[in-house]
This record gives C-alpha cells, structure tokens and sequence, in this order.
C-alpha cells in the first residue's frame, strides 16, 4: 500500500506574497478610507482616495515585490556561478566539503563519503545548491510571480473596503468600512491559513489584530487632526 503526503512548501513563494498583496490592499485602503472619513470628508473624497489607494498600492507591490526578489535571485545566480567554478576547478576539495556537511547532519565519515560521491556523480551542482547554499527548487526566487501575486491580490484586497464605502453613505463609512474590513481580514487569514496546513484560528486572529490596530490608528490620526497617515 502507498503512502501518500500532501506536503504545501512549494506554495510558500507565491503564497506570502500572495497574502501579503491581499492583506496590505485591504489594511491600508481601509485605513485611507476610514481615515478621511473621520476627517468629516465629502463622499467623492472618500472614494478618490481609495481608488488612488488602490491603483497607488497595486503598483507599488509589483515594483517592491519585483525588485527584492530579484535581488534573491541574482544573489542565488551569482552562488551557483561560484559554485559552477569551483567545482570545475576544486572537485576533490568540494567533495570533501558535500563529505563534511553529511558528517555535520549525523552519517559515518565512510557513507557520508559515499553519499557525497554518488550525489556528485549524479548531479554535483545540484547537490551543493540544495545541501550547502539551501537553494532548493521549492524555495527558488520568482520575481514575475511574486509581483503579480502581489500586485494582483493587492487590487483584490483594496476593492472589498472600496465597494463597501460606495455603497453606504459618507455618515456611515467608518463603522461599515471598519467591520466589513475586520471580517475580510479575519476570512484571509483562515483562508491562507488553511492553503498553509497552519492553524486557521491562530491566522485569522493574526491577521485581524493587526488590521484593527491599523485601521484604529488612522481613524484617530483622522479624528483628531483632520488629515490622513497613509
């Protein structure tokens, strides 16, 4: 009988970046909206603001997210080329470095010998990636995912408090906007962290603390001195 597992760690590159867009987009457009709100601003004001919210944070996340991600992978291209080198010029040396890492992790001087040269027979860079850099496939640096994960899940996130500003009037934004935005908080941390095998109530309290925490911040920021903390 086959033993099957559903492992998630091949989803943790597009998934933090995912639930990073969603959160941020809802945060931080609800923040806005609440924020001129309290300011006892007009309706159309209200809106503006969160549609330049929403269009201003979908692309500062693709820009962020592509560019540090980037510089992931360059700094992963730049070991590998390394590691290419030296095993082209220092094989005996780096065998015994793949030797000595197995060693490190609990086998015999002998098998850790004889794992570390039949891993090098079969594929050496792809040994030394995985077992002395870390650099796993699962794990490798996807800008163009990362930014349209982010950017595209921002947009998502900011349209749920947007929408809910829309339809209700400029008197009532701040307690729709604020409860309808905790509840989107609170479904998007259960949801990612369901895809994540973690523990759903400990995601969803996360997540809806600090949404809150932000969202009360602005609005008093509003309240107090009539502008907004973006």
């Amino acid at each position: 009988m086959r033993h099957s597992e559903n492992h998630r760690s091949h989803r943790i590159g597009w998934l933090r970046a995912a639930v990073l867009g969603a959160n941020d987009g809802i945060v931080s457009t609800a923040s806005l909206i609440i924020g001129v709100a309290a300011a006892n601003a007009a309706q159309d004001t209200i809106l503006l603001t969160g549609v330049a919210g929403l269009v201003s944070g979908a692309m500062s996340m693709a820009a962020g997210e592509y560019v540090s991600v980037s510089s992931q992978s360059d700094t992963e291209a730049a070991d590998l080329t390394r590691e290419r080198e030296e095993l082209a010029t220092q094989p005996e040396h780096e065998l015994e470095e793949l030797k000595g890492i197995y060693i490190g992790r609990g086998l015999t001087p002998d098998l850790a010998h004889q794992v570390a040269l039949q891993l090098t027979k079969h594929d050496a860079l792809g040994a030394h990636a995985r077992d002395e850099l870390g650099i796993i496939e699962t794990m490798n640096a996807r800008p163009v995912q990362a930014a349209l994960a982010s950017a595209g899940t921002f947009a998502v996130g900011a349209a749920l408090p947007l929408l809910v500003a829309v339809v209700v009037s400029s008197t009532n934004t701040v307690p729709y906007v604020a409860g309808m935005s905790l509840a989107f908080l609170a479904l998007l941390g259960g949801l990612a962290a369901k895809a994540g095998g973690a523990n759903i109530w400990l995601g969803t309290g996360r997540v809806a603390f600090w949404g809150a925490l932000a969202m009360a911040a602005t609005a008093g920021v509003g309240s107090l001195f009539g502008v907004v903390a973006a």
